[in-house]
């Protein structure tokens, strides 16, 4: 019976001590909460992550499409043509549009995939793309003109074929409709004839 005393007067002084614990971190929270400069914390992170008008000028992006590339190899020739299909969703809830892209390049088949949206801490357009004929992560920022319906997109990388290092690249979108859209890829050290691709999107 002594020993069943014990054992009931420790559990209480458990109970009591989680129970202290408990109430000590609620209140700990709770002033948390009540922090004016916490609470304006929160304000800022929730606006820097909720999309806005900028990411609904990319819903013109989304669907499924054909598609025609045309690749310049040199700016004096004329293009290759291929045809290929696209799949554009949005991503981590309406901030990114996703792209899975199949096609093919110089005759074998051809996967790609991007993320495209805006920054809102940087005012900033932005587009990252990998495919599986190369390593590297491609990646671009800019800004809308006209309303949203033309992104102008600026990046660097490495050449593979010439091994130039830090090589600039331009990327434009041009909304045309919500049924076409056209995507241009420059070269900015061409001049005047710049354009080295250009994938023009019809929805399905």
């Amino acid at each position: 019976m002594k020993h069943c005393k014990r054992y009931i007067g420790s559990a209480l002084v458990v109970a009591g001590t989680l129970a202290a614990g408990l109430a000590l971190a609620e209140d700990k929270l709770s002033s948390a909460k009540a922090d004016p400069k916490a609470e304006e914390m929160m304000k800022k992170m929730e606006a820097a992550g909720t999309p806005g008008a900028a990411h609904k000028a990319l819903d013109a992006l989304v669907g499924d499409w054909n598609t025609e590339v045309k690749l310049w190899m040199a700016p004096d020739a004329p293009p290759t043509i291929t045809k290929g299909t696209a799949k554009s969703t949005w991503a981590m809830k309406g901030r990114f549009v996703e792209q899975e892209f199949n096609g093919e390049f110089m005759g074998k088949p051809f996967r790609g995939l991007s993320f495209t949206g805006y920054d809102n801490t940087k005012g900033k357009y932005s587009s990252l793309w990998i495919d599986d004929m190369h390593t590297a992560m491609y990646t671009f920022e800019g800004d809308a003109a006209e309303g949203g319906k033309v992104i102008s997109l600026e990046g660097r990388y490495d050449c593979p074929v010439t091994g130039e290092k830090d090589k600039a690249s331009k990327e434009i979108y041009r909304i045309i409709s919500r049924d076409k859209h056209i995507f241009e890829m420059h070269d900015p050290s061409k001049g005047a004839n710049s354009k080295t691709m250009e994938i023009t999107y019809t929805r399905k």
